[in-house]
């Protein structure tokens, strides 16, 4: 059974711990890789260029470099690797390509980023990114930036939502067929781009908050919202965001499931998808990269879920969503 998988820090990885080489074939240091997509039966797979924060050279010993040095960088990684294995992957930039490449026997990869940071308060910015095929937006990361307030474990910037330049922003991504991601945003901006949106969006990676009280999750009326407007939330397999208590460091197929089960419940199947995370993410996974990705089939079986369900959830759902949002 083919996935698509709406979020992975891949190419942040291959910055970190492969800069010479950025190896996404048979990558020793990443939890994606072309080479175990294929095994995994991956239809495409939604590469992030995360736009790390500053303290991160510091962290991994790395020369800082500005945030349009470093986008250029992953862009170059991601287009090299590309190009190099193209027998087995190509872009895609919307839901036509990705089944065009799928009847031919290759795969798909959709570039997205993450933390809107680096488009500056500039609309040309955001033109420039998805004339590079950027093709969804996480609006903002853990900080706030010209989009909005970011996720928080205050209210008072949880509540707080989108500038007057992300609403503007906002419009403009859906007029030319980017993603809108709410992964990592504020309960506020959430909320503002439900009002703005006249197309499906998107959290690319989050939960259930009320099966796991983690911040980034979403609660009972974002999922309904999200469901009823069309969008999907992509599964997130990081222990933080499935457990009751975020400080377990146990990721489970159970436990991804159950997220699934509950999400279904409250907004729908239509609005439930994976977004692993993958090379974002730690602690004892036990499903550890992409190539492992089929045992959450009988999970899903297990709570449930009927075959033509579990299709919507791995594949059809996000290529609805694309159709409908993307050009």
């Amino acid at each position: 059974m083919p996935f698509i998988d709406m979020h992975c820090d891949s190419l942040m990885t291959l910055f970190y711990e492969d800069p010479d080489y950025a190896d996404l074939y048979d990558s020793k240091y990443t939890a994606v890789d072309f080479k175990r997509m294929a095994a995994g039966n991956v239809m495409a797979q939604f590469f992030a260029i995360f736009v790390i924060p500053s303290d991160r050279y510091d962290m991994h010993g790395i020369r800082p470099v500005s945030d349009e040095e470093y986008i250029q960088t992953l862009y170059d990684y991601y287009c090299t690797n590309l190009q190099k294995h193209e027998e087995l992957i190509g872009p895609a930039a919307n839901a036509d390509e990705v089944m065009k490449n799928y009847q031919s026997g290759r795969m798909s990869a959709i570039l997205s980023m993450e933390d809107g940071r680096a488009v500056d308060g500039r609309l040309e910015n955001v033109k420039r990114y998805y004339d590079m095929g950027v093709r969804a937006m996480n609006l903002t990361w853990n900080a706030v930036n010209c989009f909005g307030f970011p996720n928080s474990k205050e209210p008072s910037i949880m509540e707080r939502g989108l500038t007057e330049f992300g609403k503007e922003a906002v419009q403009y991504m859906q007029d030319l067929g980017m993603l809108v991601d709410v992964s990592h945003l504020s309960d506020g901006g959430f909320y503002d781009v439900a009002d703005i949106c006249h197309k499906p969006f998107i959290a690319s990676h989050s939960n259930a908050r009320s099966l796991c009280p983690h911040q980034r999750n979403l609660t009972d009326a974002m999922i309904y919202t999200l469901g009823e407007r069309g969008g999907v939330a992509g599964l997130n397999f990081g222990p933080e965001f499935l457990n009751a208590d975020i400080q377990c460091p146990d990721s489970t197929v159970e436990l991804i499931a159950e997220h699934a089960a509950y999400m279904k419940n409250k907004g729908g199947v239509q609005c439930v998808a994976i977004g692993t995370d993958f090379d974002g993410i730690e602690g004892n996974l036990e499903i550890k990269d992409c190539a492992g990705l089929g045992v959450l089939e009988n999970a899903l079986r297990k709570r449930g879920f009927t075959s033509q369900e579990i299709d919507q959830v791995f594949y059809l759902n996000v290529l609805r969503v694309m159709e409908d949002a993307m050009k």
